[in-house]
C-alpha cells in the first residue's frame, strides 16, 4: 500500500462519492440549517484569548512601524492570560519558539492578537498565538507573524496537575496532535545544533580577506536594567514580554553598529528562559553580532541576573538569536559587511550561527514542498533528521485529523474512507484483538511486512538513525501497465503515546540517499504521507488506522478499490490482521524496548 495516487482526480471521479456519508460530521436532523450555522460560528475555543491594539506613536520605531520590543510584551501577555485561563493559576513563560514576521506595522493601524492553549502536558502547556494588523480605514488585514510560546504552571503551596485539552475542531485536533511532536523538538534542539557542527562542514569563510571585514567586537552591546514592579505580574516575577523587548532593544543597537543603519527584525530563534527573574532584580543584557551572511545578520542576546551590587555569581536567564536585514527605499535586503569573529568563543559562535542558518533553510524547504512543484523525496543528511523526523510524523497526524473523510465502502469490519482535497487520500480502519504495544511493535519494523503485504516484494533496513528512526529499501511490485518494479527508499519514524487516549504512529515517507540513486531496473516511486496510527480501545483490542496520502503512480488501481469493484485492500488488511494475531507473541528481542 506504498504505492501511491495521481494529484488531480477527474471531475467524474469526484462526483463518484459526493452522497456518501462523513465518518465524522454529526448531522443534527431536528435543526434546521440557520440554526446548526449560527451554532458553528459561535463556536469558540474555551481556552482563547483576544486582544486589540492601536498602534500609537509611543508604541513605534523611527520609520513609524510598530516596534517589534512592544509587540511582543502583548504576544507574551495574550499568551499567558490564555494560559492562566486554562490552568486556573499563575503561569510564567518557558520558552517562546521561533518567530517570522511577514508584514510590518505601522502607525494608526490596529494589531489583532489570538491565542489559545494548543495541548497541555503535566505542568507545562503550548498556547498557539495569531498576529494579524488592520487598517481601519480600507479594511484590509494583514497576517504579521505566528507564535507557539510554552507556559508553566505555578502553584507555591503544591504541585500543577493540569487538566488535558479536548480539541474539538480539525484545526485543534490538528494543533493537540502535532505540539507533543514539537514538544519533543524542542528538548533535543540545542543536540541538533551540536550533531550538526560535528558531523557537517560547514563553511564559515574565516580565511576570505580581512581588510573589509568588521571585527566582531565593536558590534558588542550591554546594557542594565532595574526590574521594577511594573515590569512583573502579581507573584513579582519579570514579565517574559519584557525581558524579550529589553533583548530586542540591545539586538538592534549590535546590528546597527555593523550596518550603520537602521536594521528589521525579520525573525527570532527560540527565546528559552532558564530561570525566573524577580522585581529588583538587575538584568544585564548582552548583544553581539554572530555572523553577517550576504543580506542578513544573525545577533546573539545573553540575558544574566543578580539581585545586589555584591554578587559576584550571575544567573542566566535566557538567550535568543534574532535575524535582521537592512532594507533599502525599495524594501529590498541591502547588502552587509563581512564580520570577523575574536578567536575562540568568537568563532564558535560564527560557526554555530552557519549551522542554525542550514537548520532554517532546511526547514522553509520542508514545509514549502508541494507535491505538483516539487520532487516528493527530500534528500537525507545529519543536518535535517530531526526535522525530516518531525515532518514525518505530523503530516501525518494532520491528515489523520482531517473532519471530511468520507465512507466509501464498508466489508466485514474493514471500513476505506477518502478524502477529497487537492489530491485523493484514503483510510483504511479495523479492530483486531491484540494488544495496542504489540501492534506497534510488529508494524513498525517494516522488514516484516512482506510476510502480510504483497506490494512489499523485499525490504532492506539501509540505516537505524535512532531508536525511533529508520531508513528502509523496499522493492515493489510491477503493477499492471507497467514493465518495472518499482522501490522506494523510505523514513519510517514511529512514536508512542504521549498521553492517555494518544495513538501509536508509523509515519512513512520517501527520501533521498547517495548511496540509493535510481537505477534501470526499477521504476522510483515516491510516497508523501502514508502510515499507521494505532490506538488502544481496551484490554488485547486496538483500532488499526492506515492513511495514505496519494502521489502519481496507480490511480486505476486505487479507484477500483474505492467504488467498490476490486476487494483487494480488504484482503491485504485481513492479511494484516492474521499476522498480528499469529505472531502476536512472537516479538523479536530487538523490538521488545519499543
Amino acid at each position: 500500500m506504498i504505492q501511491n495516487v495521481g494529484n488531480h482526480l477527474r471531475r467524474g471521479f469526484a462526483s463518484m462519492f459526493s452522497a456518501r456519508t462523513s465518518r465524522k460530521s454529526i448531522s443534527h436532523p431536528e435543526r434546521g440549517d440557520a440554526s446548526a450555522m449560527a451554532e458553528e460560528e459561535e463556536y469558540r475555543n474555551a481556552t482563547e484569548v483576544q486582544m486589540s491594539q492601536l498602534v500609537l506613536p509611543c508604541h513605534t520605531n523611527h520609520r513609524g512601524e510598530l516596534s517589534i520590543g512592544q509587540l511582543l510584551k502583548w504576544i507574551d501577555t495574550t499568551a499567558c492570560l490564555s494560559a492562566e485561563r486554562h490552568a486556573g493559576c499563575p503561569c510564567v513563560t518557558a520558552s517562546m519558539d521561533d518567530i517570522y514576521f511577514d508584514h510590518t506595522i505601522s502607525v494608526g493601524q490596529v494589531v489583532n492578537i489570538k491565542a489559545k492553549v494548543n495541548r497541555a502536558f503535566n505542568s507545562s502547556m503550548e498556547v498557539g498565538i495569531q498576529v494579524v494588523s488592520e487598517d481601519l480605514c480600507s479594511e484590509k488585514q494583514w497576517n504579521v507573524c505566528k507564535a507557539l510560546a510554552t507556559f508553566v504552571a505555578h502553584r507555591e503551596l503544591s504541585k500543577v496537575k493540569l487538566k488535558q485539552v479536548i480539541p474539538l475542531t480539525e484545526e485543534e485536533k490538528t494543533e493537540h496532535g502535532v505540539a507533543a511532536e514539537r514538544r519533543r523538538m524542542r528538548l533535543v534542539y540545542a543536540d541538533t545544533i551540536k550533531d550538526l557542527l560535528s558531523h557537517c562542514a560547514i563553511q564559515d569563510d574565516l580565511d576570505k580577506d580581512c581588510s573589509n571585514m568588521v571585527p566582531a567586537e565593536r558590534t558588542r552591546v550591554e546594557s542594565v536594567e532595574l526590574v521594577l514592579p511594573p515590569h512583573a505580574n502579581h507573584q513579582g516575577n519579570t514579565f517574559g514580554g519584557q525581558i524579550m523587548a529589553w533583548m530586542e532593544n540591545v539586538a538592534t543597537i549590535a546590528a546597527s553598529r555593523l550596518c550603520h543603519a537602521h536594521p528589521t527584525l525579520k525573525a527570532i530563534e527560540m527565546f528559552h528562559f532558564r530561570g525566573p527573574s524577580q522585581v529588583g532584580d538587575r538584568l544585564v543584557l548582552k548583544a553581539i553580532v554572530n555572523n553577517a551572511f550576504k543580506h542578513s545578520m544573525e545577533v546573539g542576546v545573553c540575558v544574566e541576573a543578580y539581585r545586589q551590587e555584591a554578587e559576584t555569581q550571575r544567573r542566566h536567564i535566557n538567550s535568543a538569536f534574532m535575524t535582521f536585514v537592512v532594507l533599502d527605499k525599495d524594501d529590498q535586503p541591502q547588502k552587509l559587511p563581512w564580520i570577523r569573529p575574536q578567536p575562540g568563543e568568537g568563532e564558535r559562535r560564527y560557526r554555530e550561527a552557519s549551522a542554525r542558518k542550514k537548520i532554517r533553510l532546511d526547514r522553509k524547504y520542508l514545509v514549502s514542498c508541494k507535491q505538483a512543484e516539487v520532487a516528493l523525496s527530500v534528500p537525507w543528511d545529519p543536518s535535517n533528521q530531526v526535522y525530516l523526523s518531525y515532518y514525518n510524523v505530523s503530516s501525518l497526524k494532520t491528515l489523520m485529523a482531517k473532519d471530511n473523510w468520507v465512507l466509501s465502502v464498508e466489508n466485514r469490519e474493514v471500513r476505506l474512507y477518502i478524502l477529497e482535497e487537492e489530491f485523493l487520500s484514503f483510510h483504511l480502519e479495523m479492530v483486531v484483538h491484540v494488544d495496542a504495544a504489540q501492534v506497534f511493535t510488529l508494524l513498525s519494523d517494516l522488514r516484516r511486512r512482506p510476510e502480510w503485504d504483497k506490494h512489499y516484494r523485499s525490504v532492506e533496513l539501509v540505516q537505524q538513525v535512532d531508536e525511533d528512526d529508520a531508513i528502509y529499501h523496499v522493492i515493489s511490485p510491477a503493477l499492471s501497465g507497467n514493465t518495472k518494479p518499482q522501490d522506494f527508499v523510505i523514513l519510517a519514524s514511529r512514536r508512542k503515546p504521549c498521553d492517555n487516549g494518544d495513538p501509536y504512529v508509523i509515519a512513512l515517507r520517501s527520501v533521498t540517499l547517495p548511496t540509493h540513486p535510481e537505477i534501470p531496473e526499477y521504476q522510483r516511486g515516491e510516497t508523501l504521507c502514508s502510515g499507521f496510527c494505532l490506538w488502544r480501545e481496551g484490554d488485547q483490542l486496538t483500532k488499526v488506522s492506515y492513511y495514505n496520502q496519494a502521489t502519481p503512480g496507480f490511480l486505476n488501481y486505487v479507484t477500483t478499490n474505492v467504488a467498490g469493484l476490486s476487494t483487494e485492500f480488504y484482503n491485504t488488511f485481513k492479511a494484516c490482521e492474521s499476522f498480528l494475531l499469529d505472531n502476536r507473541n512472537d516479538l523479536a528481542p530487538s523490538l521488545q524496548t519499543l
